[in-house]
């Protein structure tokens, strides 16, 4: 039997409410690391589902893009099954609170620093403005940024919710996507993958035209 690959998505899907309407939101969960050891980035609606993508791997850690509830709802609950830490940046403590009100994430991401799952190393970028403590994982040998709700095909995440600002996010993605490498495969957290490349052709004109 060959060996898993290096990264896997998984596509979940719930129910959430947003501006008080209940909508079926499907979300990327990526699972990267080797046939022995993962980390799971965003546990999003299914932690059963997870589980079994997960297979035998020893789960080293639930890493948090941001906080909005349909990136968490399953973090916790897959955390208990698997005893396995979450971690998240400090800056979306408070949207945490409001998923998860009785649970403290147990240690945090912070820029600069590196996670090691399966032999991939995976660098911490904080890239503010979808939510204040947004980030995304740098993987250069797998040739693969994973942006959550930081970055997607066509343009930044959404800016119109509360503690979202349009200009952080477009100084996020210059400030530390569009420098990577142009082949570098971005991984979002909802739809279909893109490259730096392409964003770096479409920042000005996002930015000019307010997304």
């Amino acid at each position: 039997m060959s060996a898993p690959s290096p990264v896997h998505r998984l596509r979940t899907s719930g129910v959430i409410s947003l501006e008080g309407e209940e909508v079926l939101v499907q979300n990327n969960v990526w699972i990267v690391g080797d046939e022995h050891s993962a980390i799971v980035i965003d546990a999003a609606h299914d932690h059963e589902e997870i589980a079994r993508g997960l297979g035998d791997r020893e789960l080293m850690a639930i890493v948090c893009t941001h906080a909005h509830r349909d990136h968490v709802n399953a973090a916790v609950a897959l955390a208990d099954l698997t005893d396995s830490p979450i971690l998240l940046h400090p800056d979306d403590s408070d949207l945490w609170h409001r998923v998860h009100p009785y649970r403290e994430p147990d240690a945090p991401l912070l820029h600069g620093e590196a996670l090691v799952a399966g032999g991939v190393e995976l660098g911490i970028l904080h890239t503010p403005g979808h939510t204040p403590g947004g980030v995304c994982l740098y993987a250069p040998e797998l040739g693969a940024v994973f942006t959550g709700d930081t970055l997607f095909p066509g343009g930044p995440g959404a800016t119109g919710q509360p503690l979202s600002d349009f200009s952080t996010i477009i100084a996020s993605i210059r400030d530390h996507l569009v420098g990577l490498p142009e082949e570098t495969v971005v991984h979002p957290g909802h739809g279909e993958s893109t490259t730096v490349a392409e964003a770096a052709e479409n920042l000005d004109d996002w930015a000019a035209r307010g997304f």
